[in-house]
């Protein structure tokens, strides 16, 4: 009684934000004027589109310095380990993840920025052939954890988007438009690390300001509980996209690896305006990708992978290769947005989704690894109908394991339709003894109708407060008096509570 109302009001405060939901914490108006926020979408957005300008920017700065001193086929082979290594990276950071303190993983990201940062110097200097690749290794291994970091902070802010694919792809899209202008219009290396390190600086800023804002929550909190799908099914799924991945990477390694090798010979550039069709490419992939849910992602995919076979077709003749390097950047945009989308989709229903919301980056950079050494020696010495025959083969593979991953996706995704459905019937029945509860606990007549529409709603808050007719505050206030009568923490606690509750006067 002592204490004067400033006083109470923080104590309150204090209290409230301890035992808030993960959701609940997003958005509650009082810790939205903490601080400036984005919404989660533009959010996901920033940061994926900052990882690819990041990444593709190393990527380019390093061919550049190696090129100077070394044949292009050994940059070429060289720029594919290092690409094997970052996959090592995404692979990493998920098997980190959650066995460190919060403490200690937030230091660890810190200290990798800033060694990521020396290494992208190091590589610019380029005082030595061994220097550089050491300092690629590091550099790449970095950017392949906090790929991964940045991957599944984006399927958890994104949660059941369903414009996924539009994020993803404007990402893409503008991370090689930053890129682009980084090539064109800094002509001085030690301009474009500089420029490479401030963009890194941001990134490490947004993901360390999205993680507090959204938690170290799991994705399933969005709603998307897999628990009930059989693991079979699951396994099955997740191995055919991968391999679906890895054929398609092949494809698409040898026209990189192509490129490439033009590219560190001086006979063309490509940081020059040819990659314009990556990023377009990118950006219409995610519009197409998104029709009808992402319904026929899958058959759009295998339509480009068509185009691209007809591209590693007419490598070998010189006077075709700009058709085949507009060819191939077109194609291009659409099988990144294609893997990326897929398997953060992937590891909604996945035990492990911080493992796969990244593993597309990591399978394509393996398999660009694995197939360095064999295309680059095919586009060097390989004969036309060689190359020819090798991309029918692979055309027909991924043609087949594609069928056979879009059929096991949709059974996985009638599963999770039915589970749903199931909780909802469930639900329903446990509102009979709503009237019961509302008066064992003196819920207002308000509260119950704010309690029935927790209970038969996965929606945000936002959503819950349109549907109600009240403004979030309201609904917090509500909440927060049902909490306090039925001795309960949380949003989530309350409908715990409510769904084991049992009337001890009917019992009796």
């Amino acid at each position: 009684d002592s204490l004067n109302h400033s006083a109470k009001l923080a104590l309150w405060y204090n209290n409230k934000r301890v035992h808030m939901t993960c959701e609940e914490r997003r958005n509650a108006p009082h810790m939205n004027k903490i601080r400036f926020t984005l919404s989660p979408t533009f959010s996901a957005f920033a940061l994926i589109g900052l990882f690819t300008f990041i990444f593709l920017g190393a990527e380019y700065l390093y061919v550049n310095m190696l090129s100077l001193t070394e044949a292009e086929d050994k940059t070429v082979v060289s720029q594919n380990y290092m690409l094997g290594i970052s996959a090592v990276g995404f692979i990493l950071y998920p098997l980190l993840y959650g066995r460190v303190s919060r403490r200690a993983d937030g230091i660890g990201i810190t200290l990798a920025a800033f060694i990521g940062i020396i290494s992208l110097f190091i590589i610019q200097r380029h005082l030595s052939y061994v220097q550089t690749v050491a300092a690629g290794a590091i550099l790449f291994l970095i950017l392949g954890a906090l790929g991964s970091a940045v991957h599944y902070m984006a399927v958890c802010m994104l949660e059941a988007d369903r414009s996924l694919g539009k994020t993803v792809g404007g990402a893409y899209a503008a991370g090689i438009l930053l890129q682009f202008f980084n090539n064109n219009f800094v002509d001085i290396e030690t301009a474009e690390a500089i420029i490479l390190s401030l963009f890194f600086a941001v990134m490490i800023v947004l993901l360390f300001e999205t993680r507090q804002r959204f938690g170290y929550y799991n994705v399933k909190s969005a709603g998307m509980d897999s628990s009930e799908i059989r693991y079979a099914d699951r396994k099955k799924t997740a191995a055919l996209l991968v391999a679906v991945c890895a054929l398609m990477a092949m494809a698409f390694s040898t026209l990189d690896n192509a490129v490439t090798l033009f590219h560190a010979s001086g006979a063309v550039d490509i940081g020059e305006w040819p990659r314009l069709l990556l990023a377009l490419s990118g950006l219409a992939a995610g519009f197409l990708f998104d029709i009808q849910k992402r319904k026929y992602m899958s058959i759009i995919m295998y339509c480009v992978m068509m185009l691209s076979t007809l591209c590693v077709a007419v490598l070998k003749n010189d006077g075709m290769f700009i058709v085949a390097l507009a060819s191939f950047y077109l194609s291009a945009g659409f099988f990144v947005v294609f893997f990326t989308v897929s398997f953060m989709e992937l590891s909604r229903y996945m035990k492990r989704p911080a493992l796969w919301a990244g593993m597309g980056k990591a399978v394509n950079n393996m398999s660009a690894m694995v197939m360095a050494n064999g295309s680059v020696h095919m586009l060097l010495l390989g004969s036309t109908m060689a190359m020819i025959a090798s991309a029918l083969a692979l055309f027909v593979a991924i043609s087949v394991t594609t069928a056979a991953y879009t059929l096991s996706f949709i059974k996985m995704a009638r599963q999770q339709n039915i589970i749903r459905e199931d909780s909802e019937l469930n639900n329903s029945d446990q509102l009979t003894k709503l009237p019961d509860f509302a008066e064992s606990f003196s819920l207002t007549a308000r509260e119950r109708e704010v309690l029935q529409c927790l209970l038969t709603h996965d929606d945000s808050v936002q959503n819950l407060a349109s549907r109600l007719y009240m403004s979030r505050p309201a609904l917090y206030r509500h909440i927060a008096n049902m909490n306090e009568k039925t001795e309960t923490k949380s949003r989530i606690g309350l409908m715990q509570f409510y769904f084991s509750w049992q009337d001890d006067k009917k019992e009796e």
